[in-house]
């Protein structure tokens, strides 16, 4: 029974690894958390970092590209749709007291409030409008963000080196309880947004 979880597993990373649309699919699904979806897309890639050490690199990269790319939309998304859809866009991606601290965070501390959210797990939206909202360099704000998803990620090709046997043992012994739990966070969030 056991064997059977962690063949099902192996077989899913090996046809996700093989797939040519592999690497566009992770840009994409990078862009989908950084814009939408506020569930670390650590839980994809760390199981595919531990499965294809010959990879690690490019996996991390490819993450980093979708976020800078969604993290630029949403800067600019900042900047043009603010005063027409603000209040839409402030509530679907935390509230306004949410907004309001962080543009206020931004002047006082503005690099160091977006690369303290770019490490951690924090969802990013909000970041991203106030930033654009309130005028913030553009080039910091993708620095700040850059630097801080670059530490995310490539720390995980770290982790996952030093860590690997040991955390692929867990991933195949669990894989599919994770899987289901991921499936339920993005049920539960999607329900509590659109309610």
């Amino acid at each position: 029974m056991m064997h059977s979880k962690a063949l099902s597993a192996e077989t899913w990373l090996d046809r996700l690894d093989r797939s040519s649309y592999a690497l566009p699919l992770l840009f994409m699904l990078s862009m989908a958390e950084t814009l939408i979806i506020p569930i670390p897309i650590e839980a994809i890639l760390i199981p595919w970092m531990l499965s294809q050490d010959r990879r690690r690199w490019t996996i991390a990269t490819v993450a980093l590209a979708g976020n800078l790319t969604a993290a630029a939309l949403g800067y600019w998304l900042g900047v043009l749709a603010m005063e027409q859809w603000g209040d839409t866009l402030v509530g679907l991606f935390g509230g306004a007291d949410a907004f309001d601290s962080f543009s206020n965070e931004i002047e006082d501390n503005g690099f160091k409030a977006i690369l303290a959210v770019g490490i951690t797990p924090t969802p990013l939206q909000i970041a991203m409008l106030a930033a654009g909202a309130t005028a913030y360099s553009f080039l910091l704000f993708l620095l700040a963000v850059g630097l801080s998803r670059a530490t995310r990620y490539y720390g995980l090709v770290v982790l996952v080196h030093f860590a690997g046997k040991r955390a692929m043992q867990l991933w195949r012994r669990y894989s599919k309880q994770i899987g289901a739990l991921l499936l339920l966070l993005v049920a539960g969030w999607l329900w509590f947004q659109f309610r």
